[in-house]
């Protein structure tokens, strides 16, 4: 609660830019990708959840980079 305003701001930056990519997925995947989430922070991004072929994981990837600009840092989306 004592965090600066600008802390805040980004933070909540940070939130909406993930909600997006999370929005953006969903819709390009058409449930072809479970438990999907995204952490951004000023870095870049962290992708999570599991799907079925690597084609459908690359296309997250594109989605994430398309809609946020930045680096992936860490893939931790599971083909099983």
């Amino acid at each position: 609660m004592n965090e600066r305003p600008s802390t805040q701001l980004r933070a909540r930056r940070y939130r909406d830019l993930a909600d997006r990519v999370a929005a953006r997925v969903h819709h390009l995947m058409s449930g072809r990708v479970s438990d999907f989430r995204v952490h951004i922070d000023k870095r870049g991004l962290v992708l999570r959840g599991r799907t079925r072929t690597y084609h459908a994981k690359q296309l997250v990837r594109q989605a994430a980079m398309e809609v946020t600009g930045m680096p992936i840092l860490a893939d931790e989306v599971e083909v099983f």
